[in-house]
């Protein structure tokens, strides 16, 4: 190469932004060959490639660099270059084989190729910001292998004329807002092709009938689309083919036969669709590692030469109106790991094979019709950990070794016909979290070798047939979130142990008898208490008015004595009918209990002393009492900021003895806690002695928009109960005044202890992993539990409020919504949230929806993980922790088998164990913030893997199902 191409060279870098540094050895002082991303021929020296993937470069689109003649390959991708690519720009390159521009900041239409690019083999354009319709001169590639335009803002429908594209073999579509249109009918030209993934493309109609010309096509995923119609028979022309994905679609009719032609598909989703008929045997057997026919319209058999191909993998089917048998011999030849039939109508047995090679892992087929018992051959399975069968006929016996496989992590059998004992081999089950055996007819004891189950969160066992005492050793069960034992033969006294977790407790209909323990009142985040219906006697503790509870029944028992001040109100009677020796002090309860007697004969003495302190007390309250109404009337007339009236408006959430007037009052300067956008945070400290935090929301210029956040935030928090959700406890309002009232937060926020902003220590890797998890529960109730879900819309860590246990609350709902739509998007007017933790689709689109948060949530991983803010100067100019993370872990070789202790916050000192779990903790949080939404995991998925109930690599294979 001649000098002049060097200066070529230099003159393209200087109009490039290289602000990391990476191409300072380009200088004169070196061989062009030796400069950091040049790849020249071994003999004449000619540049042959220019690489800057990933080099922290930006500026606008170099076309000085295809003045070098020789060049071949120009690779730009993942950087900042910005700005519009023109014809005209593209013009000096006409001679690459290629283009890789992924992952930019480049707008505007894509550019006209002049007919001069002729030998151009790569052409990917993907993940920017380009729009407009697909110009013709895409159509007339003639050598062009691999065209990727995936997530951009793309306009008009899928082209034909990309069919005239017959060397390609790659075609990447998705994640573009295509016009609603078809595939089109010129998809079949494309012989060569292996790669074609056109999901989120607005794709309506049928599939095409050429389709099945693509016989060395080995990937189709055509999901999340508005496809109709039956799939065409000639799908069985894909002989080459190994993963056809076409979940989230309106696909109808009847599977083909010719699918049990497909030998080598590995993979198979129709999720979401509308399925019906019967599956035919031939479907059960192809090798495959994924299949779902979900949420879609298809009926018919499917084909039954897929029951016996020897590849079969993974076999998804829920959400689909299938009837009749599951082949019975599904899983006899093949390596089957997961089975998903779940919300059919089948019928029949489950196969007794699915497990006789020793892979299953999964096993879901809840909401169908199977009967029959369940196949023994499962207890042989040992890498099982999910089962679901709940809602079906499923009868007998569980199998001994069922119980007790070791892997197991959910199961899940309720509302079958079981029968028999739980066996004492549950003993085994040490990774058990959630045991959901509800609606049988269990019966015997509950062996005492659960309370080996240290990790159990839910035990649901209602409506069953248990008798005897409870193990006692259950109060040990210290992770216990729901205990539901409602509706069986149990006897005994009611056990409590240091349930910090417990959240539900329902007892009911059952024998229990003794008094109910005041420990009871003790439970942290108790928000549901049902003992109704039992032989329960003595007294009501005191101490459960410490509750915060929102589901409370004492009814149907022979409890005596006085109803506590705390439950002596209408709000409670209904939950102590049928205790006929309880009385009230109350004279609107005449009706239901009796009066309480003032005094008994034995203490008349005491009740002259009494008599005299009442008094005293009364003299001693009409004295503060006019000294108060004084004091306001004074405050009043010199602030003029309270005049109690009409004009109120007030709503109570929570049992607490407040009114506007006393929150009024503590709004003082001196108790400021905190500021931020949506208003003033105070301390207040009640009369009542209970520390509440008052949120005052700003007015004047903002009042349209503080009116939607009051109102978001109370319609949200008014209505969801959750132990990781900030509870709202009151609520008032007036003309120029909006206050919230939530429980106290000792602890602040977890930016505030992250970040020692309050001169504290910087929390220690045990409670910031509590913190993640709690966090996530919260987040995956308002996503999972709520109907309709929430979208939080602004996770961060100074909405994650830390209480005096360090227990994490999500807060801060102003700009909460709630997706109306089963799976739908909310499309916004404006981007809400905060910089930094904006998923990039949302910043694009305006669209929301759960894995918004997702994304979110994983920023806040990678600030626990790191002890960095998610924006910070020291990352670089136009980076934050996200992609400071990512480029850190690409420098070292794409982070495998790496020592990523350099990632971690400094001012922790990890052990081996600790800092195993701080690199899963900073996978979880890099795979909720992947770039596309599809390939982020749940809010209840992260959950499971933050607690190492699911493997991070094995869930970022299966993350797009």
């Amino acid at each position: 190469m001649s000098q002049s191409d060097a200066d070529i060279l230099l003159e393209a870098k200087a109009r490039l932004h290289d602000q990391a540094g990476r191409l300072n050895d380009w200088t004169g002082l070196s061989s062009h060959c030796n400069w950091t991303a040049i790849t020249c021929h071994p003999v004449s020296h000619a540049v042959l490639s220019i690489d800057l993937t990933n080099m922290g470069i930006s500026g606008p689109f170099p076309s000085g660099f295809c003045r070098v003649s020789s060049l071949v390959t120009l690779k730009l991708g993942w950087n900042s270059i910005n700005g519009t690519v023109s014809t005209t720009d593209l013009a000096p390159c006409h001679r690459l084989h290629q283009l890789d521009l992924v992952s930019n900041l480049l707008v505007g239409p894509l550019p006209e190729f002049v007919p001069d690019f002729t030998s151009l083999l790569e052409l990917d354009l993907s993940q920017n910001n380009f729009s407009g319709p697909i110009p013709p001169s895409f159509g007339r590639f003639p050598v062009l292998q691999i065209l990727n335009l995936y997530s951009n803002f793309l306009s008009g429908t899928v082209p034909g004329f990309l069919g005239g594209l017959t060397e390609l073999t790659e075609l990447r579509l998705a994640l573009n807002p295509f016009d609603r249109g078809p595939l089109p009918l010129e998809i079949g030209n494309l012989t060569n092709l292996e790669f074609l993934w056109l999901a989120y493309a607005n794709l309506a109609g049928r599939i095409p009938a050429s389709i099945g010309n693509l016989a060395r096509l080995k990937h189709l995923d055509l999901s999340n689309n508005f496809i109709e119609g039956p799939i065409p028979e000639s799908i069985g022309g894909l002989r080459s083919v190994e993963l056809i994905v076409l979940y989230a679609n309106r696909i109808s009719g009847e599977l083909p036969q010719s699918l049990g032609n497909l030998t080598t598909l590995r993979q198979f989703d129709a999720s979401e669709n509308g399925l019906t008929g019967e599956l035919p045997e031939t479907f059960a057997g192809l090798h495959l590692e994924f299949v779902g026919l979900n949420d879609n319209f298809l009926s018919g058999e499917i084909p039954a030469l897929m029951a016996t191909n020897p590849n079969l993998v993974n076999l998804k089917i829920f959400n689909n109106s299938f009837s009749g048998e599951i082949p019975q011999y599904l899983g006899r030849y093949s390596d089957i790991e997961e089975i998903d039939v779940s919300k059919n109508m089948f019928s029949g047995g489950i196969p007794p094979d699915l497990c006789i090679r020793g892979s299953l892992r999964r096993l879901v087929a809840f909401r169908n019709r199977f009967t029959g018992d369940l196949p023994a051959s499962l207890g042989d399975c040992d890498g099982l950990y999910y089962v679901r069968i709940q809602d079906n006929e499923v009868s007998g016996e569980v199998p001994e070794r069922i119980w007790g496989l070791a892997k197991m992590y959910h199961l899940e059998l309720s509302n079958n016909k079981f029968h028999g004992p739980m066996a004492s081999s549950i003993s085994t089950a040490w990774n058990l979290t959630k045991l959901l055996i509800s609606g049988n007819n269990f019966s015997g004891e509950i062996p005492q070798e659960i309370c080996h189950l240290k990790d159990l969160t839910m035990f649901d066992a209602g409506m069953n047939r248990f008798s005897g005492n409870l193990p006692p050793c259950i109060v040990g069960l210290s992770k216990l979130e729901q205990l539901d034992l409602q509706g069986n033969m149990l006897t005994g006294q009611i056990p409590v142990g240091s349930w910090k977790d417990l959240t539900e407790l329902n007892l009911s209909m059952n024998d229990f008898s003794g008094e109910i323990p005041s420990q009871l009142g003790n439970l942290p985040v108790l928000t549901y208490l049902d003992l109704s219906s039992n032989r329960l006697t003595g007294e009501i503790p005191g101490d459960l008015a410490n509750l915060k509870l929102n589901i409370f029944n004492l009814s149907g028992n022979d409890l005596t004595g006085k109803i506590p001040a705390g439950f002596d109100s209408s709000l409670y009677i209904p939950s102590l009918v049928g205790n006929p020796n309880l009385c009230s002090d109350s004279n609107s309860h005449l009706g239901l209990f009796p009066k309480c007697p003032l005094i008994t004969v034995k203490n008349k003495l005491n009740f002259r002393c009494a008599r005299v302190a009442l008094y005293t007390a009364l003299g001693l309250g009409l004295v503060l009492l006019a000294g108060l109404f004084w004091f306001r009337r004074f405050r009043s007339a010199r602030t003029g900021k309270f005049k109690r009236g009409p004009s109120w408006k007030s709503t109570s959430f929570q049992r607490i003895g407040l009114d506007e007037a006393e929150i009024f009052e503590c709004l003082t300067v001196e108790n400021i806690i905190g500021s931020g956008g949506s208003g003033q945070v105070y301390r207040v400290v009640l009369k009542s002695g209970q520390t509440v935090a008052v949120k005052q929301l700003w007015t004047g210029p903002r009042g349209p928009e503080t009116e939607r956040e009051f109102r978001a935030e109370v319609e949200t928090l008014g209505m969801v109960r959750h132990g990781n959700i900030v509870k709202l406890l009151f609520c008032c309002s007036a003309e120029g005044f909006k206050g919230l009232v939530y429980e106290y937060m000792a602890n602040g926020s977890l930016r505030e202890a992250l970040h020692c902003e309050k001169g504290s220590l910087p929390l220690d890797w045990n409670r910031r992993v509590g913190i993640a998890v709690g966090a996530a529960q919260g987040l995956a109730y308002l996503h999972h539990d709520c109907v309709p879900a929430i979208v939080h819309r602004d996770v961060k860590p100074s909405n994650i409020l830390l209480d005096a246990e360090f227990r994490a609350h999500v807060g801060d709902f102003g700009l909460a919504r709630a997706l109306h739509k089963e799976g739908g998007d909310c499309v916004t007017t404006q981007v809400a949230g905060s910089c930094g933790y904006i998923a990039p689709e949302y910043a694009y689109t305006l669209k929301i929806n759960e894995k918004s948060d997702v994304y979110s949530f994983g920023v806040v991983l990678l600030e626990l993980v790191t002890g960095r803010r998610a924006v910070d100067p020291s990352f670089g100019e136009n980076k934050d922790i996200v992609k400071w993370v990512t480029d850190e872990i690409a420098s070292r070789d794409g982070g495998n088998d790496l020592d990523f202790r350099y990632l971690m916050d400094p001012r922790l000192q990890a052990s081996s164990g600790e800092y195993e779990e701080m690199v899963r903790v900073l996978r979880v949080g890099l795979l909720c913030t992947n770039y596309l939404p599809m390939n982020r995991p749940s809010m209840r998925m992260v959950v499971d893997l933050l607690r190492g109930h699911r493997d991070v690599s094995f869930f970022l294979s299966d993350c797009q199902k």
